[in-house]
């Protein structure tokens, strides 16, 4: 059987391992029993493959690579490793999708699950009504979140919290009598989901491109990847200093008043494991401040403990006005989310929600009894056995690995902290020149570390790490020991 790259590179899969371009459309009028007839031929209509060719549309994938090639069914996991339905172990070298913190057999979490499922395994937040877990949550979150964050609303994904995070501010500045403060920037190379809002907050093009995104009130700045949009013989003191220039430009263009928040992730995940230039929060804040602009910081990935404190908040001093968070939340275990806000803009909601008669907002599924009880232990186990502490102690030698590949004749940078990493391939160091995409050097990459166990992923020519955080001394060798072999395997055929 064969398996394309649907997990190292599932952001840019116009090079997934099948050229889309060279898979034969069926004849118009008959293109369900020509797919059929694919599946059938080459990959088993029976197949676990197969059926998820025929029936399940993958996210953030080339479909028709999918229904060509099959997809990689795994089948368990356990601590750092997942295995497929061929009994093949994999170190899951991107924790899933930046998320499974705890790994894939955690049983306290299980066990936690199933508790909640027997005394109530479904209810809601509206009308005033709530399930003890939610609410035990929801105090936790008010214990450990940066100084400020007090309430806490719940939804289902990151995507849902930070829609929900622009409604809030729409629905803050509305309560504030300012109907014209509603336009929020974000920053190149970001990535904060991808609902229709969020999606048009997110800046990476596959997100946008054919979905008539990003929508209206959503303007972009600059990138604050120092390696990547740094001007030559500018020194990274002087590129922060441009960028918050160029802030304070668009603000007063656009004018103060039109301009309702700031959204930006501590370090930026999916648009290249960009860590922000020294400096860069510190010059962008006061900015902020001094336009009363909303700060909203995405800890979808970065929070709890990945970057070597509980949030990314702390490691870069920000002081949120809101705050979204999800995936390390529960560990992934359930598919739990969270916005937090501080005191003031829960008051402005307050106002125009009494005004309204409701804060006419929410989700089925927001705050579920099960999810909130499995979030609620994952946050005692990460307690309990001093994650935050384990990051520490692991991520140096994580990041001293990561940071010797700057060595290798493919590679420009690397870049990462605590837990997060990434290997930046160019074809010239002096000029940062990147490789022709029709190379598909990181696809090549990729694909040669999973032959011996490993998966991450690759965002073109960019290798993305964040691995889950119980890994240890000797897990860290192991994944960098293979993408080391991986690397001069690529290179030795080039």
């Amino acid at each position: 059987m064969v398996f394309p790259t649907l997990i190292g590179g599932f952001m840019y899969f116009s090079n997934i391992g099948v050229d889309a371009t060279q898979v034969q459309r069926p004849p118009n009028g008959h293109q369900d029993n020509a797919w059929k007839g694919i599946i059938v031929d080459t990959l088993g209509l029976n197949t676990l493959s197969g059926l998820d060719a025929r029936h399940h549309i993958h996210g953030n994938t080339n479909p028709r690579a999918v229904v060509e090639n099959g997809a990689m069914v795994m089948t368990g996991g356990s601590g750092i490793r997942v295995t497929d339905e061929d009994g093949k172990q994999y170190i899951e070298g991107l924790a899933g999708l930046w998320c499974a913190s705890l790994g894939f057999n955690e049983e306290r979490l299980v066990v936690a699950a199933e508790k909640q499922m027997r005394e109530l395994p479904y209810y809601h937040g509206f009308f005033g009504r709530a399930p003890v877990p939610t609410i035990k949550l929801a105090a936790k979150l008010a214990e450990i979140t940066p100084e400020g964050i007090e309430k806490f609303f719940f939804a289902c994904s990151g995507s849902e919290a930070i829609d929900t995070a622009i409604k809030m501010v729409w629905y803050f500045n509305n309560s504030k009598g300012r109907p014209a403060k509603k336009k929020i920037i974000s920053r190149q190379n970001s990535y904060h989901g991808v609902t229709v809002a969020g999606a048009s907050l997110t800046r990476i093009p596959i997100n946008q491109d054919g979905f008539d995104l990003p929508i209206e009130r959503f303007l972009q700045i600059g990138g604050s990847h120092f390696y990547r949009y740094g001007e030559v013989g500018e020194t990274e003191e002087a590129f922060v200093a441009r960028r918050a220039t160029e802030l304070e430009q668009l603000i007063q263009d656009e004018g103060p008043d039109t301009i309702a928040a700031f959204f930006a992730e501590p370090v930026q995940g999916a648009g290249g494991v960009l860590p922000p230039a020294k400096g860069y929060f510190d010059a962008i804040q006061p900015i902020l401040k001094k336009y009363d602009i909303l700060f909203v910081v995405d800890e979808v990935i970065c929070g709890f403990g990945r970057t070597g404190n509980l949030f990314g908040s702390e490691t870069y001093n920000l002081r949120p006005d809101i705050m979204t968070m999800a995936k390390g939340l529960s560990a992934s275990y359930q598919p739990i989310s969270a916005v937090g806000i501080t005191q003031d803009v829960f008051e402005g909601i307050q106002e125009l929600g009494d005004q309204k008669g409701a804060f006419g907002h929410g989700f089925t599924y927001g705050g579920h009894p099960v999810a909130a009880a499995v979030a609620l232990e994952a946050q005692n186990i990460y307690q309990e056995r001093d994650i935050v502490g384990h990051v520490r102690a692991i991520a140096p030698v994580f990041q001293a690995r990561l940071n010797a590949l700057s060595e290798h004749h493919l590679v420009g940078e690397t870049r990462g902290v605590g837990l997060l990493g990434a290997v930046e391939m160019v074809a010239d160091k002096a000029t940062k020149e990147r490789f022709d995409p029709s190379l598909g050097l990181g696809v090549k990459v990729f694909d040669e570390a999973k032959k011996n166990g490993l998966l991450f992923r690759n965002a073109d020519d960019q290798l993305l790490f964040c691995p889950p955080l119980i890994v240890t001394e000797n897990d860290v060798n192991e994944i960098f020991d293979i993408l080391q072999h991986a690397l001069d395997r690529v290179s030795a055929n080039l």
